[in-house]
């Protein structure tokens, strides 16, 4: 009995062994195909890698290669349109000129009026008699030597020449109307009293006052500079005082003063004389 039982247990041990090593074979041929188609799937996902990298460069290529043609066709644009402006300059002058006669055309035929030769020589008349007034001005603001022997500045006439010396600031001037009075009138920086006029003659005599004392100008004739010096001046550089105008008690004109005397000079107080 026990030989029949070892022979069964010896006949079962070999089947167990063969389905285990049935079951290791299938299971290293299972690892087997899973590793190869890992495999085989990494392959695959780099080769999609590459073709992805490369169908974008080909992409930035040729959008590179776009840019550089739309490029090379703006500068081809922008050299004909400088080209074009280079060649229309003289084409708009001409333009203008055009457009500026159309409008005259316009005016002229609104007004039921041309202009004429009689019109144009008048034209011509009207700024020749404005050039011999502008002559005439300058020819009058000229030099004389004052009563104290020192070449004068210009030398104004009217007011009018008056208002052109201060346009052109050269020195400093203050305009006055002066009548005979006992009190002086105060002129810029000193004090001027009329004290006799001879208007037939055209001549005045004053007493100016400056500098705390008085000066007299006995007998001057309208149109003579009348120069004085005050503190502070150079002696190519005197007060002038120009009458243009002499009546029966006024006179009237100017005094000049150097720019850099300011208003140094200050009138003498009237109650001391």
């Amino acid at each position: 009995m026990s030989e029949f039982q070892d022979s069964s247990t010896q006949a079962a041990a070999p089947r167990w062994v063969g389905l285990a090593i049935a079951a290791l074979g299938a299971a290293s041929l299972l690892g087997i195909g899973i590793g190869w188609s890992a495999l085989n799937q990494g392959k695959q996902t780099e080769q999609n890698v590459q073709a992805s990298v490369k169908q974008q460069n080909e992409a930035l290529m040729q959008r590179l290669a776009k840019s550089d043609d739309q490029n090379q066709q703006l500068q081809s644009d922008l050299k004909v349109v400088t080209d074009k402006l280079n060649v229309t300059q003289e084409e708009l002058d001409r333009a203008r000129k055009q457009a500026y006669n159309k409008k005259l055309s316009d005016v002229n035929t609104q007004l039921g009026t041309k202009a004429n030769v009689e019109d144009v020589n008048k034209l011509t008349g009207d700024v020749s008699g404005v050039k011999n007034d502008l002559d005439e001005t300058k020819g009058k603001l000229d030099r004389a030597t004052g009563d104290m022997g020192v070449m004068s500045g210009l030398i104004a006439r009217n007011h009018d020449d008056v208002e052109e010396l201060k346009r052109r600031g050269d020195r400093n001037y203050f305009e006055f109307t002066i009548q005979r009075a006992k009190t002086p009138q105060h002129v810029g920086p000193v004090a001027i009293a009329l004290n006799k006029t001879d208007s037939k003659k055209s001549k005045y005599t004053i007493t100016v006052l400056a500098d705390d004392k008085s000066i007299e100008k006995k007998d001057r004739t309208a149109g003579e500079p009348v120069q004085f010096y005050v503190k502070g001046t150079g002696r190519s550089s005197p007060y002038e005082i120009v009458v243009f105008d002499v009546n029966k008690n006024t006179i009237t004109g100017y005094l000049s003063t150097p720019k850099s005397a300011g208003g140094a000079a200050s009138a003498t107080n009237t109650s001391g004389q």
